[in-house]
């Protein structure tokens, strides 16, 4: 297996989004085979798992318009141009959770979709938490409800998720990963 990057021969198309870009290139794979291949260009994110000190796993349920309904999640939140992960969560937990955490650790860092995609998302397990008296505000367009979940719970979740009780991918994942830590 080689560790030699695709060589791009031609960008055919590329969009510019708020926060990510598309992009359709024609390109010569590191084992020769060449092709048209469509993939997305991320900055990356960070993820909490906030856990209060009875044990409770703080989740932000928010709509997801991609899917037309809404997800229960970790907090999370794009790394701005120049960011650092560690700057994002901290940041994201604050304005979606209204919660700060003083005690953060490194859970690793995964792509989320390979196969279209670029996303590495950085994960932390958020501890020693404290409810802010005066939350800074949520982006415009994020409609979150804040749930306070037991382990339990959330692997009841996992076992037989409800239409409007569901955890997407990245949460499931960071969740399994925290509890190596805890």
């Amino acid at each position: 297996m080689s560790s030699t990057p695709a060589q791009i021969l031609q960008n055919r198309l590329s969009y510019q989004g708020s926060k990510f870009s598309f992009h359709v290139d024609r390109l010569k794979l590191p084992n020769g085979v060449t092709g048209e291949y469509s993939y997305i260009k991320h900055p990356g994110a960070g993820l909490a798992v906030p856990i209060t000190a009875d044990g409770k796993f703080v989740l932000v349920k928010q709509y997801r318009f991609a899917i037309q309904g809404y997800l229960l999640e970790f907090p999370a939140g794009t790394l701005e141009v120049g960011e650092d992960s560690d700057i994002t969560i901290a940041r994201e937990i604050e304005e979606e959770t209204g919660y700060k955490a003083n005690k953060w650790q490194y859970l690793g860092g995964f792509y989320i979709c390979p196969g279209y995609s670029d996303e590495i998302i950085h994960a932390y397990l958020a501890q020693d938490l404290e409810k802010l008296e005066h939350p800074p505000a949520q982006d415009e367009d994020e409609e979150i409800e804040v749930v306070l979940l037991s382990r339990a719970e959330i692997e009841d979740l996992l076992r037989s998720p409800s239409a409007d009780a569901r955890l997407d991918a990245k949460s499931i994942t960071a969740f399994y990963l925290a509890l190596q830590a805890i």
